[in-house]
């Protein structure tokens, strides 16, 4: 079965939302046969490789919000980062784009470590005040989960990779997803926001049981007898 998920580095709830389908996906009985794979989005494209100034900053003056109100949204999210074990401080976040941070996970991706860089660089962006703009900050982050540094730094000084996060933000326009993180189960099913982990688990089950439906095999006949199995009336004598 394959998840897809469109996410941002520099998105807070896209981190809360991995976390809460992560709870889903551990209690999925069929979870080693789930397929995730991470695919990237921009909230905002538009932003300098570095941005002079806060995240609160930046929430002023770029999208309008007064600073009492991004202040309350910070506490609100860092409470509830808090309930899934994620440590935010707002307050070190570096506004940067997060541009080669996707082509890093795509970089990431063609080695097997796709999941591991989505983690990585989310940490490194919401708890650790990384600079997820900075070229040596990704390579650092890179070796962090066994990358090859040079690789890394060659890859993102080339654009290898710039197409590919192109391209997932198109297939995102193509499937109507204006906000992240967003959840496409099985091709057929969508989930949107941070939901509860339960919600994940419904939409999983449900996927699960239409990709597999249960064939009957024999019938009470075939077994010898018109009725042998137990209702709620009583079993057969």
């Amino acid at each position: 079965m394959k998840v897809d998920v469109w996410s941002d580095i520099a998105c807070p709830w896209c981190y809360i939302g991995k976390r809460r389908f992560e709870g889903a996906l551990a209690q999925f009985p069929h979870r080693e046969s789930v397929e995730v794979t991470w695919h990237s989005y921009q909230l905002d494209p538009s932003l300098p490789e570095h941005y002079d100034g806060t995240e609160l900053d930046y929430l002023e003056t770029r999208k309008g919000m007064p600073r009492e109100r991004v202040q309350q949204m910070f506490d609100h999210v860092t409470e509830v980062a808090a309930g899934e074990g994620l440590a935010y401080d707002f307050g070190s976040v570096v506004v940067a784009n997060s541009q080669r941070g996707h082509e890093l996970i795509h970089f990431a991706a063609g080695r097997g470590r796709q999941d591991e860089a989505k983690e990585a660089l989310l940490s490194a962006h919401f708890e650790h005040g990384e600079d997820i703009g900075e070229v040596e900050t990704l390579v650092r982050v890179g070796e962090s989960i066994g990358l090859q540094g040079d690789e890394i730094r060659s890859a993102l000084d080339a654009g290898t990779y710039t197409q590919a996060v192109r391209d997932d933000i198109a297939d995102a326009r193509r499937y109507g997803i204006s906000g992240v993180p967003f959840f496409v189960i099985d091709e057929k099913y969508g989930v949107s926001g941070a939901q509860p982990s339960e919600v994940f688990g419904q939409v999983l089950d449900q996927a699960w049981r239409e990709s597999n439906p249960l064939t009957m095999v024999g019938s009470p006949s075939a077994q010898g007898g018109d009725d042998v199995a137990c209702g709620p009336d009583g079993c057969a004598i």
